[in-house]
């Protein structure tokens, strides 16, 4: 406790103590009832993830408070760009108020604007993608040294698996399926077992203490 109660210089007893100490119990309670199998351990835990739901219904609150507030400052200003900024307060405005008046069922106005602007807008996003993407493989499948070469072979074995090239399309789909199982997956693992362990260290930094980004800079 002494690490978690740590002292802040410039902020009040209450603004330094209480945030880390409702870390610290909360942290360490999560973390002790994954090694206590009864029914209080899973009333603990179904309950922890109810205040995970509520504390992310007041997060979506300071987000929608948040855009507004930038795009309104943009507005203001007269920024480049700020007549994107009145379209998305528009949408906005129109999105939150048509959902509870006429609800969210299919052909609602809430609906209408979801799939009609929404998903041709999104996917108009992502085929756009698909230019950056063909622009970074050309780049990084230039062959400069041994790694690249692999790596070119490897990306066309996997992109020709799915033509049809008669007998050839058969080894082809054996040599792409030991590729995706076996090596790529040996990858996958090590980078799932950095990520995991990545995640514990933070989440001990910011148990204990020692992480404390998120009590802001005033």
């Amino acid at each position: 406790m002494v690490v978690v109660c740590g002292s802040f210089q410039g902020k009040s007893p209450v603004k330094r103590h209480v945030p880390l100490a409702l870390v610290f119990i909360t942290g360490f309670l999560l973390v002790i009832q994954y090694f206590v199998p009864n029914d209080a351990s899973d009333f603990l835990y179904s309950y922890s993830l109810d205040w995970v739901i509520v504390i992310g219904i007041f997060a979506t609150a300071l987000g929608l408070w948040s855009l507004v507030k930038v795009t309104t400052s943009k507005i203001k200003r007269r920024q480049r760009g700020w007549g994107y900024s009145v379209v998305t307060l528009v949408g906005l405005v129109v999105m939150l108020v048509a959902g509870p008046i006429w609800g969210i069922e299919d052909g609602t106005l809430f609906m209408n604007l979801f799939w009609y602007i929404y998903t041709p807008i999104q996917a108009t996003m992502f085929s756009l993608l698909a230019f950056f993407i063909a622009s970074a493989a050309y780049r990084a499948f230039r062959v400069r040294s041994l790694v690249a070469g692999v790596l070119l072979v490897s990306a066309l074995v996997i992109m020709l698996r799915l033509i049809p090239l008669g007998p050839i399309s058969q080894v082809n789909q054996v040599f792409a399926s030991w590729i995706l199982s076996v090596p790529n997956m040996a990858a996958k693992r090590a980078i799932a077992m950095g990520v995991g362990l990545g995640a514990i260290a933070t989440a001990l930094k910011v148990v204990t203490g020692i992480e404390r980004s998120y009590m802001g800079r005033d």
